[in-house]
């Protein structure tokens, strides 16, 4: 009998876990999940482009020009450690009637030099500067990019992210919107890995 609970109890725990397909549109897939005892889903971005790694890398980041792609979003550079590092300030406009949110990232580049398979990991540091008076800080959230080689010049992007923006929205609008903002993030992104500054774009902590 207890063998039987164990193995239900991991199935059931397993079966929890797994990504669900939200929305499906112009090659770009998103899945949500739960996420450990929050009400607000985890989200999964994924998309093939044509792109290097190095034109990916770049536009990532460069903080200074975020503004041009990803969603509703005011962003600049707090401290530049390296090529590859940096403490960034990002804040997220929302419609009336709720104040904006803002959080504070450190965010860290590294490429497997076997797989090639290059990692940006964005860490929430909230404390790092003072919180501003009319904007709600972000206190809870995790972040990771993930570049995947997939052939030719193909290269598949995967986002995750979980975030509580706090305050007094209901869980379950922000789970309705979920997908608009990433969906147009992505797509917004495709268009800017074309853009001049970064078509012949060769980093050097990248291998290409």
């Amino acid at each position: 009998m207890l063998t039987i609970i164990l193995v239900h109890s991991a199935l059931l725990g397993r079966a929890q876990d797994e990504w669900k397909l939200k929305l499906e549109r112009e090659e770009i897939k998103i899945y949500t999940r739960p996420y450990a005892d929050s009400k607000i889903k985890a989200l999964k971005v994924v998309c093939t482009v044509q792109a290097t790694l190095s034109q990916i890398t770049a536009v990532l980041v460069d903080i200074k020009s975020q503004d041009e792609w990803f969603y509703h979003t005011k962003s600049n550079v707090l401290h530049q450690i390296s090529a590859s590092e940096l403490y960034y300030y990002s804040e997220l406009i929302f419609p009336f009637p709720f104040d904006n949110r803002d959080f504070i990232e450190h965010i860290k580049v590294c490429q497997n030099p076997i797989t090639k398979v290059v990692i940006m990991d964005v860490h929430n540091v909230p404390d790092y500067i003072a919180t501003k008076q009319g904007i709600v800080r972000v206190l809870k959230s995790s972040c990771k990019w993930v570049i995947t080689p997939a052939g030719g010049d193909l290269n598949t992007i995967e986002f995750t992210l979980f975030a509580d923006p706090g305050g007094s929205i209901p869980a379950w609008i922000i789970n309705i919107f979920s997908s608009y903002g990433p969906f147009e993030t992505f797509r917004k992104l495709r268009v800017q890995l074309h853009k001049p500054e970064y078509v012949n774009m060769h980093l050097s902590y990248i291998s290409d």
